[in-house]
């Protein structure tokens, strides 16, 4: 007689969903394991990490990896982020995604994760044009989150990912905005980084989305959410004016 199979997995909440959302909004680089096409088996490998304005993860790869031919045949993938500390490693936060990759076309998108991609890894601007590379954007369908030990969540791709409606002009209006806050108001870019924590200084804002900033100093990266999404793109001024004011 076998015993019946415990379930491990716990109701996913507010708390659960902001830690899967902010693992992937933090992430600077993921392990990415696709389909070796010869025969089937498991590929993995390092790919530095960003994200699109609506969560999804972006990366950029050459067509002379391997991951890259991998994922031409078979675009199915899925992506570890989270970063270890100090420890058991696994004892710290973790999330695996599972989905597919594709290349991102030219046009307006493209040049949006661009901006974003290379805001948050600047050095990747030496070959980031060049016509072997290719920005890809991954399409989450399933995750798995460990919190660590007793805390695994099984959230859906509405729990991780940032709804656009409502807000489309946010893209058009980001580069703008977040060269504005890093030129002029570097002041207040400190003082967000210091409301998540942050002991270091020389804090740049990197990108923005309806919920929330990403600042980046040097290799560290931080994560500050607004305290309610954005309804509109407008309503971005006095949310950065009012979170200044409350440091």
């Amino acid at each position: 007689m076998t015993a019946e199979k415990k379930d491990v997995l716990q109701p996913v909440d507010d708390t659960a969903r902001r830690l899967g959302k902010t693992l992937i909004r933090t992430a600077r680089q993921a392990a990415l394991g696709t389909i070796d096409p010869v025969d089937g088996s498991p590929f993995v490998s390092r790919v530095s990490l960003a994200t699109a304005m609506d969560g999804s993860p972006i990366f950029l790869i050459s067509r002379l990896s391997g991951h890259f031919n991998n994922l031409e045949k078979d675009a199915r993938c899925s992506l570890l982020v989270g970063e270890p500390g100090k420890g058991d490693p696994l004892a710290h936060a973790r999330i695996t995604l599972i989905g597919t990759a594709a290349i991102v076309p030219a046009g307006s998108e493209r040049d949006n994760i661009r901006r974003r991609y290379l805001s948050r890894h600047p050095k990747s601007s030496l070959y980031a044009d060049f016509p072997d590379f290719a920005f890809w954007k991954f399409k989450i369908v399933r995750a798995s989150l460990n919190g660590g030990f007793g805390k695994a969540f099984a959230p859906k791709v509405s729990d991780l990912t940032t709804p656009l409606e409502g807000v489309e002009g946010l893209a058009d209006m980001e580069e703008g905005a977040v060269s504005h806050m890093n030129s002029d108001h570097a002041d207040a870019v400190e003082k967000y980084a210091k409301q998540v924590g942050a002991k270091n200084s020389g804090w740049k804002l990197a990108a923005l989305d309806p919920e929330g900033l990403d600042l980046t100093s040097g290799d560290d990266v931080a994560r500050l959410w607004f305290d309610a999404p954005l309804q509109s793109a407008q309503d971005l001024r006095p949310v950065l004016v009012a979170l200044a004011k409350k440091a």
